[in-house]
């Protein structure tokens, strides 16, 4: 079990470096006004396309929910006919299938609307397809009455999940090294807020709400996007497991 975790672990460790890297550079061109930004790697694409609570569709449907989402296929957007033309034929969004189109949209489905030209840099892409991963599952669609969405309840049904879960403490244990590089492993609080025998509800909680912006520490926001759910289920059970010293 540790030995596939760690395996697992080490590609998501270089997936986030690969992001951290092109993030940093983004916010070093881009100047101070933007440095702050932690979606810098998504700009690009915000000019069309809506993400989050409340996203709308706007010169291109919003993104929410994209992956395992067939081509084509979201209420109350125009689709090309080549766009629907390709869900038809069983295209369905996966971090695959969204790396080989963003390279060159036009080429991987013919006659769609999509005006970008494409993004050639096989880096920049792995970085943009990891971010959107975590960041396409924050919030569900605006409700078409309201134009609201329940980050609440979004939140809870994220924690239900993940709380339905066996974590394996001993993993919890390996993927911790990373927490307490800030939270103290004796449990005390020296301006970092303790974690150590934390119950499992209010943890989890707290890893999503960092995940869907309700919590806005920049630093655990990165370090949650890329956190599986088997992963936070075994963090969880690992720190709820510790007493203080």
């Amino acid at each position: 079990m540790v030995e596939r975790g760690r395996h697992h672990r080490r590609i998501e460790i270089m997936r986030w470096v690969v992001s951290v890297f092109l993030l940093s550079l983004s916010w070093i061109l881009a100047g101070p006004d933007q440095a702050g930004a932690t979606d810098a790697v998504f700009k690009p694409c915000a000019t069309c396309h809506e993400i989050g609570s409340g996203a709308k569709h706007k010169v291109g449907p919003h993104l929410d929910g994209l992956f395992g989402r067939k081509a084509g296929s979201l209420e109350g957007f125009r689709y090309s006919d080549g766009m629907r033309a390709a869900g038809e034929a069983g295209l369905v969004w996966t971090p695959e299938a969204l790396d080989e189109y963003l390279q060159r949209p036009r080429d991987f489905i013919k006659g769609n609307r999509m005006s970008f030209r494409g993004m050639p840099d096989d880096a920049e892409r792995a970085a943009l397809v990891a971010w959107l991963e975590s960041a396409t599952q924050q919030a569900p669609a605006a409700d078409p009455v309201t134009g609201e969405a329940p980050t609440d309840g979004l939140v809870r049904s994220f924690a239900d999940i993940v709380l339905q879960m066996d974590g394996d403490p001993e993993y919890g244990e390996y993927l911790a090294g990373e927490c307490v590089t800030c939270h103290q492993a004796t449990g005390h609080a020296d301006g970092i807020p303790s974690i150590v025998g934390l119950p499992k509800d209010y943890f989890v909680k707290s890893l999503f709400e960092y995940r869907t912006n309700v919590r806005s520490n920049e630093v655990m926001k990165l370090r949650v996007a890329n956190l599986a759910n088997d992963e936070i289920a075994a963090l969880a059970a690992y720190f709820s497991s510790l007493d203080p010293q």
